[in-house]
């Protein structure tokens, strides 16, 4: 439980570029959460799917650089377990979208 992880610096860094690239889209996110908050019964259901593609698309920019850089290393597995939890922790319902 206390060992130390063994890709957490690797994997913070590629998660704060990753939030710095970006940025823009993710910083729409919270405003297409509202918007499906505000919306009307006949528009939530667009609003909604809007929201979630756009954690779709986040996720799968994600999955990307983890698997790119996951196939450079003998331990793939233990590096995308660490990456997917470090994910959860700052974008939990991106990380639903995560594979």
């Amino acid at each position: 439980m206390f060992r130390r992880a063994r890709f957490r610096e690797v994997v913070e860094a590629q998660l704060d570029l990753f939030e710095r690239e970006q940025a823009e889209l993710i910083a729409r996110v919270p405003a297409l959460l509202d918007e499906y908050n505000r919306a009307e019964r006949d528009e939530a259901e667009e609003a909604f799917g809007e929201y979630m593609d756009a954690h779709a698309l986040l996720a799968e920019i994600l999955a990307d650089m983890r698997d790119h850089y996951a196939r450079t290393l003998d331990d793939p597995d233990a590096y995308a377990a660490e990456f997917n939890r470090e994910v959860k922790k700052r974008m939990p319902v991106t990380a639903t979208e995560l594979d």
